[in-house]
């Protein structure tokens, strides 16, 4: 995981919309060799095993079942719902989840990068959580669970953006042994 570093949220994000005082908002990026399209990121991000087990959670604890296969329809924008999430905004390189209660968004980014003729691909993963506002005190706040699963929630996103690296390194690897 040491490959994964927290960066900002790049000013183009679909995802910087949320970036203001009383939203938590995080960012994550990594490289992986050779082009990865932004399908290949959203499926793979969604089918490593960490994922599966995500949502395997879901789909018992809120019954918000998924598949391989809707990851893969997702990440062509075939469909606009994904477990317990649904499509907030996409674009060609992005797309930025919405979780079915919109309390919390998830945002993957692909960004080509040619260095010394060097063709990588930077991968983006980060995530908004919008505040609650109180009803008797107009105030805003996270929600008192927040604070305790906020470490929790930075390891985890980075446990996530490795696995999808993981995955799509060894798919590389694969295709180009069959090549």
């Amino acid at each position: 995981m040491f490959s994964i570093k927290a960066c900002s949220v790049p000013d183009s994000a679909l995802l910087a919309r949320y970036v203001r005082k009383d939203t938590y908002t995080d960012c994550y990026r990594t490289i992986v060799s050779g082009v990865v399209s932004h399908a290949e990121y959203v499926t793979g991000f969604y089918s490593t095993s960490l994922f599966k087990l995500e949502r395997l959670i879901l789909g018992w604890v809120v019954h918000k079942p998924s598949t391989d296969a809707e990851a893969k329809q997702l990440a062509e924008g075939r469909i606009d719902t994904f477990a317990a999430w649904y499509v907030e905004s996409r674009s060609e390189n992005q797309i930025l989840m919405c979780d079915f209660r919109n309390r919390t968004r998830s945002w993957l980014m692909v960004a080509p990068l040619l260095e010394d003729g060097d063709t990588r691909t930077r991968l983006y993963f980060g995530s908004a959580v919008v505040p609650v506002r109180d009803a008797d005190s107009a105030s805003t706040s996270l929600g008192r669970g927040y604070g305790v699963l906020l470490g929790f929630h930075k390891l985890y996103s980075k446990a996530l953006l490795c696995s999808a690296k993981t995955l799509l390194v060894a798919r590389n690897r694969q295709n180009e042994r069959c090549l």
